[in-house]
């Protein structure tokens, strides 16, 4: 038996797995089911106390290679899979050669698509999730990646206040260029038109979506959203010198799109100037970002422009309150402390497992703002929680482990 293991810190060292045995042949108390669809390859998951880690078999060179990619697009800050190690040069007892394998840390609280389908009704998602693969194959087209295989099935979804954010889960098939070509991001986005048709037609078989959903549509949709999204981000703009608040209206634009514009660039010729800019997605987004420096909260970029805009409204009614202003800094943390810690905390610990902390509190605000209009009074936000403990959480799917449903 022989086998090399490449992992990084902060993770089990997975020594205790049996590398020697083809995965379809595993069988360890380390392994737990977790729903998932059909895949190209053996997939296992495995749980190391409250962490579940994903485990495919796939060729040496196309699991070293997936590693690579998938590091480099977390580094980039594309929403992937946490990708942990890979395992190759595994063999038998008999020296007999195995696949490699890659492992993955399995994404809380994600869903496949057809979990998604079966739950709800596809005219409620068919928006949300074509916003969020159309975001997911902007951003990898702007470092350079092709993906070559983007489809639903390669892809997990969380919820984020009321919409979906799409996370990468295969990247064997990608290619890493310095820039993509119009015609490498236009096949990309035409190849993932065909695989979502597909895997949209197989629902509809299945009687899980509606025959009345028509995957043409939706593909014109998609390359439609896409072109729009790039455009907005990538293209140029000349306007006058005296027209300068434009700049500041595009970049105000592209920051609430969740992308970041490294830097700017004005060409002058004439009396007209030229705008370029270097879009990246230096992180998800600066909502993320300003909740995260405010109170170490680290959530979906919807969530975090949910729950500033919580923290506003707290603002004001405390400044009135109290009759003075306080530094943002101090209002974070009273915040914190006084309305967002507090209304988790009405939350039961066997319910609160359901969904993330961020996502609890953005669906209390929800049924507190529907309560409260029923009503035609502010019932308070932690007697909503505890209506919306009692009353909606205990009837919704836990999503905590109901992930990777992938063909990888």
């Amino acid at each position: 038996m022989r086998f090399q293991l490449v992992a990084r810190t902060g993770h089990p060292d997975f020594l205790d797995l049996p590398w020697d045995v083809p995965l379809e042949d595993w069988d360890v108390p380390r392994l737990v089911d977790v729903p998932r669809g059909i895949h190209r390859h053996v997939v296992r998951t495995v749980a190391y106390g409250d962490d579940i880690y994903v485990v495919k078999e796939l060729p040496r060179r196309y699991a070293q290679r997936e590693y690579r990619f998938l590091r480099f697009l977390a580094e980039e800050a594309v929403p992937v899979v946490d990708v942990v190690g890979v395992v190759t040069q595994r063999s038998t007892g008999d020296d007999e050669p195995i696949d490699a394998a890659l492992i993955t840390k399995h994404l809380e609280f994600s869903l496949p698509y057809r979990l998604l389908f079966q739950r709800e009704d596809a005219s409620r998602l068919k928006e949300p999730m074509l916003d969020a693969l159309v975001d997911l194959l902007v951003r990898i087209h702007l470092v350079g990646f092709r993906w070559g295989d983007c489809s639903l099935s390669n892809t997990l979804f969380r919820r984020d206040a009321g919409r979906l954010s799409a996370y990468l889960v295969d990247a064997e098939t990608g290619e890493l260029h310095d820039r993509l070509t119009d015609g490498q991001r236009w096949s990309d986005v035409d190849g993932a038109v065909e695989r979502c048709a597909g895997e949209l037609l197989d629902l509809q078989a299945a009687g899980v979506v509606r025959a009345d959903l028509d995957p043409a549509e939706l593909g014109d949709a998609l390359r439609q959203r896409y072109d729009d999204l790039w455009a907005e981000l990538t293209r140029e703009e000349v306007f006058g010198p005296d027209e300068r608040y434009r700049i500041t209206d595009r970049l105000r634009r592209i920051n609430e799109l969740g992308f970041d514009v490294e830097e700017v660039e004005l060409e002058g010729q004439g009396d007209r100037l030229t705008l370029k800019l270097s879009t990246k997605v230096v992180e998800p987004g600066r909502h993320r970002r300003r909740l995260r420096e405010l109170t170490g909260l680290d959530v979906q970029d919807h969530q975090a422009a949910r729950l500033l805009n919580d923290m506003e409204s707290f603002r004001a009614a405390v400044e009135s309150q109290e009759e003075r202003t306080y530094p943002t800094h101090v209002i974070a943390a009273r915040w914190l402390q006084e309305s967002f810690e507090p209304t988790v905390a009405e939350i039961p610990p066997e319910l609160r497992g359901k969904r993330d902390p961020a996502q609890l509190f953005h669906e209390v605000l929800e049924h507190w703002y529907f309560m409260s209009t029923i009503e035609g009074r502010d019932m308070g936000l932690l007697s909503a929680a505890r209506s919306y403990a009692a009353n909606v959480l205990p009837h919704v799917p836990d999503e905590r482990t109901v992930g990777d449903d992938v063909e990888g």
